[in-house]
């Protein structure tokens, strides 16, 4: 196994929280919570809370479930913000480019420049395409956007795209390259699209020696296109002041699940069938008897949760122990969460932040915002 090619010798790292807003959060597994659905005033909690901690990002997932929009909650709660970074999840091809990017720009200039995009190319609702063509797409529409964010006019002719359009519009408040994008997938099309045009690669947890693997891949595949890549973890938290007490959280954050309960919420999401769902799979099924696919890591959140379905289960020494095995690996950018979103916060803002040595990923790549323009455009002048 090769060793993965990694930006930086230093144990750093970007470190996100999660904001559910697609009726996911819970105190049990397989239990829809009416105290936490993910109405506004509830997800705008969630964000608070991670900004006042002092988390650098937080995730804003996209699903065609009942609850909020990305880009509909990035703009509401963006001057309500003070640090925090929104990862916004955007699925390509639900809006035409040149429209994306200009809400994309209004939602960056009413953050000040703290925009993260986290590119999405899962099937849209209710239709289904050719898995390559799909990624072929999202490529295309990044390639618009970047056009947007870098030239004076976005003069494509693409394959499902064509036009000539003053780049104006699109112009977002970070203007050295635009915001950073994140980007996640394990099948041979996705990565490739990921190793040409992405800023960091997203993954779910797994052995280490899989990720490694993985990484490894990865950066050989972005050296190709002349790239390098960053690399971060979407990962569940079950910390507490003893292993004990963790895994007896693990036990019960899963007992009251029912196993077909569990399957419908798994099947909810557009992308429950993808390659990195298999894989997810598959480890749980591999795990041992009490769950655990290496030491540390509880698959069990995977038995109600389609996607990233591992925690890090033990005590807070425990897991800055691991958290410096992937710091180690390479990994840049950490996004947790837990159950319920906004009480595991607190275990992990007392617990793990203090302890981590935290810095904001676009400034690891030197990418701060650059750009005030005389007459700052908003998000109320685009609606």
């Amino acid at each position: 196994m090769n060793t993965p090619i990694i930006r930086t010798n230093e144990r750093v790292a970007e470190v996100g929280w999660f904001v559910d807003l697609c009726n996911g959060d819970t105190q049990y597994l397989g239990e829809l919570d009416n105290d936490r659905r993910s109405n506004f005033e509830h997800c705008a909690a969630i964000i608070k809370k991670a900004d006042e901690a002092g988390f650098d990002s937080i995730l804003l997932p996209s699903a065609y479930t009942v609850g909020l929009d990305p880009l509909f909650f990035a703009a509401g709660i963006a001057k309500e913000l003070k640090q925090i970074q929104p990862i916004v999840a955007v699925r390509m091809g639900e809006i035409h480019p040149p429209m994306l990017g200009r809400i994309l720009a209004g939602i960056d200039h009413e953050l000040e420049g703290r925009l993260i995009i986290n590119i999405i190319s899962s099937d849209l609702p209710g239709y289904s395409t050719d898995n390559v063509y799909r990624y072929r797409k999202s490529g295309e529409i990044i390639d618009i956007l970047k056009k947007g964010w870098n030239t004076d006019v976005i003069d494509h002719k693409g394959e499902n795209y064509t036009f000539k359009l003053p780049s104006d519009p699109v112009k977002p408040y970070q203007q050295n390259g635009g915001p950073l994008l994140y980007f996640g997938g394990m099948s041979e099309p996705a990565r490739e699209l990921a190793a040409e045009k992405a800023d960091v690669f997203l993954l779910w947890p797994e052995t280490e020696a899989q990720m490694a693997e993985t990484m490894s891949d990865m950066s050989e595949r972005a050296a190709r296109f002349g790239r390098k890549l960053d690399f971060g973890l979407r990962i569940h938290m079950i910390v507490r002041e003893t292993e004990e007490e963790a895994k007896a959280y693990a036990r019960k954050l899963i007992s009251k699940l029912d196993e077909d309960e569990g399957l419908a919420l798994r099947s909810r999401g557009q992308d429950s069938f993808s390659y990195g769902v298999y894989r997810q799979d598959l480890l749980r099924k591999n795990a041992d008897l009490e769950g655990f696919i290496e030491p540390l890591v509880w698959s069990g959140i995977g038995k109600a949760w389609s996607g990233c379905g591992s925690a890090l289960c033990g005590s807070a020494e425990q897991i800055l122990g691991k958290l410096d095995r992937y710091m180690d690996m390479g990994m840049r950018s950490f996004i947790f969460s837990g159950f319920p979103l906004i009480e595991e916060c607190e275990y992990v803002s007392k617990l793990i932040l203090p302890h981590l040595p935290q810095a904001k990923l676009p400034v690891l790549q030197g990418r701060t915002p650059s750009y005030v323009p005389e007459t700052p455009l908003t998000f109320a002048e685009l609606r």
